[in-house]
């Protein structure tokens, strides 16, 4: 029998809200991290340990054994320059690669474009959750929304355009005040509605997919579990997107960061393990990112906004381990009580869409960055 080559697939899991870098990859031997950590350190003895300098929070043990089977790359100090600390304003820049003014192109959208130039896949993009991330938007680039792929598809046919304009207008609130309703309605009056069509086909994926794996349950896992279901229904998706929300933990952040990362290390191992059973798996990368990191010092509770934060890149054909420098924590070295990005995001993508996808890089991420060979 003569093997087929697979189509490499690219997966992005977004942590929004501001993942706290910090108490994610925690620097265990550096006393500047308990001086700066009285209300939310993680005692030594919790740390799942990575090496002699570094460890992962407690509640990442999935992770850990992911990592240890050589199949997660840890990214330290992930960012840009002259963080704004703005949710908003942040992931507009990690959408669209704008850092200096406000993009209207998404950088997987363009990739797409790339990708499935004669736009003959409506599915070639798939976001799983509400609206539409701006990562994915390009004017004339049909990306398919769907919420839940398990209730979508029972939707009667008047339901299920309820529902797609619900997502629209969602999509609409979010993003006129940044780019302006003339831009977005242009864009939902040339590629939303058909974009949106593209979801029906998702209906089928369902009833094709059979596993033993029992996803945690979660909404995340709900999300990979769907996104599963797409990826062994071999409709042809090169480019999934989902979220898993909110990391944004100002006040009693230990129960709910724990929590969160529970619910997120469990359902990418489960996903993986989902794959893995179906002989679905070595054509799959993850990207794990957050808009940025938390303030070193804690608020008493939780922490606020930071810059610099940590990225993961998971599948079977990523090259696992500790990739970069952690940011210095020396009070001297901090920015407004930050720890100072020393990657820039676009150089992760740049190694994603060149090394993964096959793709020319410069033109989707707007120039040249350092990349990692994480891949």
């Amino acid at each position: 029998m003569t093997a087929t080559k697979k189509d490499p697939v690219f997966v992005v899991l977004q942590l929004a809200g501001g993942n706290d870098y910090f108490n994610t990859v925690i620097p265990y031997n550096d006393p500047l991290y308990y001086d700066n950590r009285p209300a939310v350190g993680i005692p030594q003895d919790q740390i799942i340990k990575l090496d002699d300098e570094v460890g992962f929070n407690p509640a990442m043990g999935a992770m850990k054994r992911m990592y240890d089977d050589g199949n997660v790359a840890v990214i330290h100090g992930v960012g840009y320059a002259n963080s704004p600390r703005s949710h908003f304003r942040s992931m507009d820049i990690w959408h669209t690669c704008e850092p200096d003014t406000v993009g209207t192109e998404g950088w997987l959208g363009r990739a797409t474009r790339e990708l499935d130039p004669g736009q003959e896949n409506v599915v070639t993009t798939v976001n799983i959750g509400q609206g539409l991330p701006r990562a994915l938007v390009v004017r004339g680039v049909p990306v398919a929304s769907v919420p839940d792929l398990a209730t979508y598809g029972l939707f009667t046919g008047m339901q299920a355009e309820q529902q797609r304009n619900a997502m629209l207008d969602t999509f609409s609130r979010v993003y006129s005040p940044a780019i302006g309703s003339g831009q977005v309605m242009e864009y939902l009056g040339s590629t939303g509605l058909d974009a949106m069509k593209g979801a029906d086909i998702l209906k089928e994926a369902p009833a094709r997919y059979s596993s033993t794996v029992e996803y945690a349950a979660s909404p995340i896992a709900r999300k990979l579990r769907d996104i599963s279901q797409i990826h062994l229904a071999g409709l042809g998706t090169r480019i999934f997107y989902t979220e898993h929300s909110s990391f944004d933990t100002h006040a009693s952040q230990v129960p709910g960061h724990h929590k969160l990362w529970t619910e997120v290390s469990e359902a990418v191992e489960d996903f993986f393990e989902d794959l893995r059973e179906h002989d679905a798996a070595d054509n799959v990368v993850m990207l794990l990112f957050s808009e940025f990191g938390r303030r070193v010092h804690d608020n008493g509770s939780g922490t606020d906004h930071g810059a610099g934060g940590v990225a993961f890149m998971v599948g079977d054909a990523v090259n696992g381990g500790i990739y970069g420098e952690y940011p210095s924590r020396k009070p001297e070295d901090l920015q407004q009580g930050d720890l100072v990005p020393n990657h820039d995001f676009r150089g992760v993508y740049t190694t994603i869409l060149e090394s993964w996808l096959g793709l020319e890089a410069k033109p989707i991420v707007n120039g040249n960055f350092e990349n990692f060979a994480f891949l």
